[in-house]
Formats: structure tokens, sequence, C-alpha cells
């Protein structure tokens, strides 16, 4: 799964990673950055494409399906599996027309060992900031006011991940990603082939400080090696 993750660039990085990568040069939001422990129920940074261009805005973490009953569900739905998406009614609909990546320089997981779950960071090798596929949708309020949530898609590990945990978040490459946000692509088949993952021999990881276990916990040593 996928339950913390990083974003610590500053907010001019972010501005020249979107000119390049998005030919995105109107940031109109202020984002708060750098971030070193984003956790569920949060803003997250997203880019979603409207069919004419990318757009950059924030979405709660935590996907609330039009149809729900309770809000709270979002917390039930941080992450969708890549290989049942065409199966779950509360994903379908986003997997047909509602596509997104979440930014992240890295994310955590809990490594089981013999004294416990060890906290361990993973990057690319890079250590640049890489879209994760994720799925997005729109609740509306008894009060009428709407609520924009997603979620993110997680697949089977890669050679790195599977000493440490048997899922990771989709990392979408230039083609996949470019194949992912366009809105008129409606080949669940061919998006679903996009969702695989990513090349190992491109991250690494290293263990963190216990200290990133509590979300609250929102600071460099969060990221600090061990």
């Amino acid at each position: 799964m996928c339950g913390r993750f990083t974003i610590t660039v500053d907010l001019e990085d972010l501005r020249v990673y979107l000119e390049d990568h998005y030919d995105i040069h109107d940031l109109k939001t202020s984002f708060d950055l750098p971030r070193f422990n984003v956790a569920p129920g949060q803003d997250v940074i997203t880019i979603i494409n409207d069919g004419a261009k990318n757009r950059v805005g924030t979405l709660r973490w935590g996907l609330v399906p039009s149809f729900a009953k309770d809000e709270k569900i979002g917390y039930q739905m941080i992450n969708a599996k890549a290989e049942t998406l065409h199966e779950k009614p509360s994903f379908l609909p986003s997997f047909q027309t509602k596509r997104c990546v979440i930014l992240a320089d890295s994310f955590y997981e809990w490594k089981k060992t013999e004294k416990g779950k060890t906290p361990m960071r993973i990057q690319l090798a890079s250590e640049s900031i890489f879209p994760m596929a994720g799925l997005w949708s729109t609740f509306i309020r008894e009060d009428g006011t709407k609520l924009h949530t997603c979620t993110i898609i997680t697949t089977e590990a890669n050679d790195l991940m599977k000493d440490i945990h048997e899922r990771m978040p989709v990392i979408l490459d230039e083609q996949a990603e470019k194949a992912w946000l366009n809105p008129r692509n409606k080949n669940l088949y061919e998006l679903s082939a996009w969702l695989k993952p990513y090349d190992a021999s491109k991250m690494k990881a290293y263990r963190v400080s216990s200290v990133v276990n509590m979300a609250t916990n929102e600071h460099p040593d969060c990221i600090k090696p061990v």
C-alpha cells in the first residue's frame, strides 16, 4: 500500500517542474511546501487534464465516491489496487473519466523485521519528483458544498520493494503518464497495462527514524537516514 509520502521541494522547484513536465506556467495556488510526512485526509498536489491542458491543484487524499453516504469512507479508500479497478463500483467511474497523478519525491513503507516494523524511505535514484497514478472524484455534501478527493493506485512490488512490502504505488514514466492523463482515452485495457511496477534499478531505499510513524511529525528529521 501507500499510506505516507513526501514532497520535500520548495515552491520554486515545484514551479520549474510544472513548467518543464506539464507546460503549466501560471501557478495560481500557493502550496504548503516542503512536506516531509504527507498523510491520508490531507490535501495533496495533483495534476489533471481538462481535455485542453494540464492543471495543478489539490485534492484531499482518500477517495469519496459521488454516491457515498458518508465522506468518512475516504479514510478507507486511500489506495486502489491496479488489478481490480475495473471491478470495483467505487473506482470504475473514476477509472473511466477522472484520472490524475499525485506528485511526490518519496514514499514511506514499513519493513517487517524480528524487532518490529522499520520505516523505510523509497525514492527514485535521481531523487526527483515523480507522478503516482491516481483517481479522483467529487462528492456533494448535504449543504451543497463540493469535496474533491483522490486515491493512489498500487501494484505488486518490484525487486527493490519485495524485501520491504508486497505492494507499491504505481509510478508512471513519461509515456504512461501522457496516456493516463488523456481524458479522451477510454481504453481501460490499454490504461491497465501502464499500471505496472516501476523499474527497480531506477529506485533506492534507506531506513529512517521512527519519528515518521506519527503523522503529526512534519519536519526534516523524518527523512534523515538511520
